[in-house]
């Protein structure tokens, strides 16, 4: 059975996709009742992620890349502030430290004050607004095309300026987990993404457990080519066991701090 917060991104991306969706036919594409359906929208309305009209729903007129970008913010939130303290145990002051656009390492970033001083390198906007004018903080963003979905720059000018740099950590995530393999859905992400992990030296996945046994198009990387997979809690521990006899350095995060 599908979980509350898997069907409510299933619908913020099946609306931000389409832009406006009247509620029967999300009723017919999902293939639930009306009082599901309007239960859903409400808390994504509350989220700020979707506006809700007469008989349909659309995306927030602020614009699709504020809506996208803010439903993955807020998409398990426990989850990721959990993996975000994780991962600061693989951070040291005079580090350089590379984050990618997911929402998950975006978590991480206002974390980073704290062990300063630091070089944060990303391609994340969202990222870039908490971590500019910061003291004893030298921050370099990453160009390239903004592309609007991501809130992030990518393309060929974005590889290329990561291809100059070097990083002591990378801390990124992926969207799906199938078996050993990660995967991202936008090719254009997964180079950037594989750029940087050229370009660490230490390089540490934080993945929801909800993420596995999930697909996405493209090919990100293995997750034996991380030096730590740092995943929550609910992967359970036949999974875990099979990931670790495949060779996978893998971190079992809890949810709630200790």
């Amino acid at each position: 059975m599908i979980k509350a917060d898997e069907r409510r991104e299933e619908i913020a991306d099946y609306v931000i996709k389409l832009g406006q969706v009247r509620i029967d036919d999300l009723v017919e594409h999902f293939g639930v009742s009306r009082m599901t359906i309007h239960r859903h929208i409400d808390r994504l309305a509350q989220q700020g992620v979707l506006r809700k009209l007469h008989g349909a729903v659309t995306v927030q007129p602020s614009g699709l890349y504020e809506s996208a970008f803010r439903y993955r913010v807020t998409v398990n939130r426990a989850e990721k502030d959990a993996l975000a303290r994780a991962a600061l145990d693989y951070v040291e002051a005079g580090q350089v430290v590379m984050l990618d656009d997911s929402s998950t390492a975006n978590a991480v970033a206002t974390l980073l004050l704290d062990v300063k001083p630091l070089t944060v390198i990303t391609n994340s906007v969202a990222t870039a607004s908490l971590l500019t004018n910061v003291d004893e903080l030298d921050f370099i963003c990453l160009g390239g095309q903004y592309h609007n979905t991501y809130n992030a720059y990518i393309g060929i000018v974005c590889e290329n300026a990561v291809a100059q740099l070097r990083a002591n950590v990378l801390i990124c995530s992926a969207s799906a987990i199938t078996g050993t393999t990660a995967f991202i859905q936008d090719p254009n992400v997964v180079r950037v993404k594989q750029a940087m992990m050229a370009a660490s030296v230490k390089r540490i996945l934080l993945i929801d457990h909800a993420k596995f046994d999930r697909i996405a198009l493209h090919v990100f990387d293995d997750l034996t080519s991380f030096d730590v997979v740092l995943a929550t809690e609910g992967l359970g521990d036949a999974r875990a066991q099979a990931l670790e006899r495949a060779g996978v350095k893998l971190r079992i995060v809890k949810t709630k701090a200790p």
